[in-house]
């Protein structure tokens, strides 16, 4: 199965009040599961702040780069709630820094920096729902 039908089933999934979502073609075989069902409330509430904030920030400095998502899922910033986060406003990264983690369907995605900077600013609040290419740091 193409990744392109995979991404418009899983959108498919996050825009439906279905819970749960399970296909088979042939030997392909998959299963998606909503954690929440107030996923969808929460994740619209979150995706108008980071618009309003990306628009500003491209606006008054062009010169900020950013880190994005590679995938649909939860962004936490430290491996787990008692753990201090991967990083902080003002840390110095290089290309293999962890930043984050992306939970894809219960796997949890190490996200790296991908770029050498300094983190100016984190755009999404932790354990909230992101999209592809939502901007999640800026770095400078």
């Amino acid at each position: 199965m193409e990744i392109n039908v995979i991404k418009k089933i899983i959108s498919l999934l996050e825009d439906s009040n279905l819970r749960k979502i399970h296909l088979r073609d042939g030997d392909f075989e998959i299963s998606l599961e909503k954690d929440h069902p107030t996923h969808k409330v929460e994740h619209e509430k979150r995706k108008e702040k980071p618009k309003e904030k990306e628009h500003k920030v491209h606006i008054e400095d062009d010169t900020k780069d950013y880190v994005t998502s590679p995938m649909v899922g939860t962004f936490y910033i430290s491996s787990s709630p008692d753990q201090s986060p991967f990083v902080k406003v003002g840390d110095e990264v290089n290309e293999n820094t962890v930043v984050c983690i992306i939970e894809a369907m219960k796997v949890m995605n190490e996200i790296k920096a991908g770029k050498k900077g300094i983190i100016k600013e984190i755009l999404v609040e932790n354990v909230h729902a992101v999209e592809f290419e939502t901007k999640l740091f800026v770095i400078e």
